[in-house]
């Protein structure tokens, strides 16, 4: 009797202590929230603790990573907290920096049984280790600023996330995932860049201004011209800020998505997946991209020639389109301005007469630091400087020849890896059109790379990440497409 007297009273004290301890954390997160929107507004406030919901998400799946990775990266690429610390950390540090988390609590609880290793390994390690030791070496050239210094970080972050993905996608359900948020994320990006595009003007100006709570800029400037120009046609941007990195973005997005047109059973179904590549088409024309189109325009033919021969017949329609329809007129007109300065140097079109101006500065700068490049501070020559729209032209100023054979020869095994399976492939009509469009819409990429320089460029953090992303993937479907076939015993499986 006695004892249960005392069970009784010791049950009845932890429901007294569990009542206080609830109502006392609800006092605690309900004045913490007070507080919270005090200081930084009620929409703020909402959008920091949905963050934070998604951040816990993350920890528990990876997956939510990925979704939160490539929902940043398409649709508000350079958004960052709207909290003073020491810097703004942005919003795709934040999720970087949460699925390296997830990445590295699974390696330590040993979740992730060994190390995935992929032909391109040993080649991105000697990059990474290029990269640092060029920027440690090109400290002397010029000062070293908070700006720069976090820039770079990042970028080492964007390719470490090679090996990330490599690791952590070994199975084809997760790489179908990630290929369909990749998708979404074009088709997303590019609706939001038409809707802004098709607006009045001062209409888009003002949604735009809106973002300037998240370090976006405001104002006049937001909208893109030709030339910069208000009299001459407007350049749609959606959410990128840039035209030019939109359509970097789309030829990344656009050709992943085309293959699964040929699919037998496509990751999208097929109406929302024509709806999805028509936005895209259309986003990538407003964005009087040129670069871009010309590397979306070679990465299909090639698709068409190696693989889908019925493309060069919606290639061959659709550029007849494009050249006869009245709409298309001031494109065309723009594209060709730009081919004449190639033959005639007195020729109308400044931007392309400024980029060619770029290309033979950019060669006087490799020609006096041609092995190791000057590093990413700045160039160390009053006549001479960094920023060149060309992808290879860059990246050889800043990490010199050696930096660029290497990332060439990670390009090359990449492809090289692929084309030794291609027979393989074509009995596995699940992955075959990933690895199709993964690989097309990187040698898509390397053609744009030609014009412009946004996927090695420090300012340019989201497609650098979506660059490697791309990398990584890639080499996850060959992995996956030679594992399955050993697994099927398939013959003349190269090692």
């Amino acid at each position: 009797m006695q004892a249960n007297h005392w069970t009784d009273v010791f049950i009845s004290n932890r429901r007294w202590l569990s009542t206080a301890a609830i109502i006392t954390l609800s006092v605690v997160v309900a004045l913490g929230g007070g507080l919270f929107v005090a200081v930084l507004g009620g929409p703020i406030a909402l959008g920091a603790i949905l963050g934070l919901i998604v951040l816990v998400l993350i920890l528990r799946r990876i997956e939510i990573g990925y979704a939160a990775l490539i929902a940043v990266v398409c649709l508000l690429p350079f958004a960052a907290l709207p909290i003073d610390f020491v810097v703004k950390p942005t919003f795709l540090d934040v999720v970087l920096i949460a699925v390296f988390g997830v990445w590295l609590l699974e390696r330590a609880t040993g979740k992730l049984s060994g190390f995935v290793n992929t032909p391109l390994t040993l080649p991105v390690l000697a990059f990474l280790t290029i990269a640092l030791a060029t920027f440690i070496a090109g400290l002397g050239n010029a000062p070293l600023t908070q700006t720069v210094a976090r820039h770079f970080a990042e970028i080492i972050l964007s390719i470490l996330l090679f090996f990330l993905i490599t690791d952590t996608v070994r199975d084809s359900q997760r790489l179908n995932l990630i290929t369909r948020l990749l998708i979404w994320g074009g088709i997303l990006a590019a609706a939001i860049a038409v809707i802004l595009y098709m607006l009045p003007d001062q209409t888009s100006m003002d949604l735009l201004s809106r973002l300037s709570v998240f370090n976006y800029p405001q104002g006049p400037g937001v909208l893109r011209y030709i030339l910069d120009d208000p009299t001459q046609p407007q350049r749609a941007t959606g959410t990128s800020i840039d035209p030019n990195a939109l359509g970097g973005l789309l030829i990344l997005t656009l050709t992943l998505a085309v293959p699964q047109l040929f699919a037998k059973r496509p990751l999208l179904r097929r109406g929302w997946l024509i709806v999805g590549l028509g936005l895209m088409a259309l986003a990538l024309l407003l964005s009087f991209s040129r670069g871009s189109f010309v590397g979306v325009g070679i990465a299909l033919v090639g698709l068409g020639l190696v693989r889908y021969r019925k493309l060069l017949i919606v290639i061959v329609v659709a550029l007849a389109l494009v050249l006869i329809l009245p709409q298309t007129q001031g494109y065309v007109t723009h594209f060709f301005d730009g081919l004449q300065v190639l033959s005639d140097t007195q020729a109308s079109d400044l931007s392309t007469q400024m980029r060619m101006g770029e290309y033979s500065d950019a060669l006087i700068l490799i020609q006096r630091y041609p092995i190791l490049g000057v590093g990413f501070t700045g160039a160390p020559d009053i006549d001479t400087y960094l920023q060149v729209a060309n992808l290879y032209l860059m990246m050889a100023g800043e990490m010199g020849l050696v930096g660029l054979t290497v990332f060439l020869m990670v390009m090359l095994t990449l492809f090289i890896s692929a084309w030794r399976i291609r027979e393989l492939v074509s009995g596995q009509p699940d992955l075959e059109p990933i690895g199709w469009g993964f690989h097309a819409a990187l040698f898509g990429a390397l053609v744009g790379g030609i014009f412009d320089h946004y996927y090695f460029n420090l300012d340019f953090h989201h497609m650098v990440t979506l660059f490697w992303v791309y990398i990584g993937l890639a080499a996850v479907s060959t992995r996956l497409i030679k594992e399955r076939a050993q697994t099927d015993g398939s013959r003349n499986v190269p090692a």
